[in-house]
């Protein structure tokens, strides 16, 4: 993926960020990474040293407040800001596509994690079926039925496991997204639904088939 500020836009955009209020680092870190939806999440040596860059050329001023140390935006930063107010509707909107794209990676996740679903469980169904009637006559004893159940249930089991690994491991990827501070649309959610309703129409009919 391309880098989320091109050159000297990081620092612009941080005396926007102070222009709307004075923050601590942590939370310009926090901050930034809640607007690009979590794709981009800088560290404490990317940050500092800009930040004392914007002093030194008095944008900025700190003040310490106990173990915390608050950056604000002066009167020069604020002209700054207002000067530049072009520059900084280019880079929001490139944030705002890089919102769009990993709100479309999450879909594709989701897509791609029930069309594996639906071929585990069709699967599974077609065995179940192939084993309860295209099995071959037997010339011994007959199969007791405890057989078919058994081999039912092996397949429940099977049918259990897979959606449990599929509930646990969408579930985790979407707390991890947002706890980053990712964007959540509402469509991503509407897709999941959808192919979660695709998805039982298709066991059905594989059951009933």
């Amino acid at each position: 993926m391309a880098p989320v500020f091109s050159h000297g836009d990081l620092r612009l955009y941080l005396l926007r960020l102070l222009d709307e209020g004075p923050r601590h680092g942590y939370d310009l870190m926090q901050a930034l990474s809640d607007r690009t939806g979590g794709t981009y999440t800088p560290s404490a040596g990317t940050i500092y040293p800009r930040l004392a860059k914007l002093e030194e050329e008095g944008l900025v001023t700190k003040t310490v407040d106990g173990r915390k140390t608050v950056y604000e935006i002066t009167e020069a930063g604020r002209a700054e800001v207002a000067a530049r107010a072009d520059d900084l509707e280019g880079i929001e909107a490139g944030l705002a596509d890089s919102v769009r794209l990993i709100a479309d990676e999450v879909r594709g996740s989701v897509r791609e994690a029930m069309k594996s679903l639906r071929a585990d469980l069709a699967a599974a169904a077609a065995a179940d079926r192939a084993a309860g009637r295209g099995a071959p006559e037997r010339t011994g004893p007959p199969r007791p039925a405890d057989d078919a159940r058994a081999a039912s249930r092996e397949q429940l089991r099977r049918a259990d496991a897979a959606v449990s690994e599929f509930r646990a491991t969408v579930r985790a990827d979407l707390r991890t997204h947002v706890a980053r501070g990712g964007n959540l649309p509402a469509s991503a959610v509407d897709d999941l639904a959808a192919a979660l309703t695709d998805a039982q129409r298709a066991l059905t009919i594989a059951l009933r088939g």
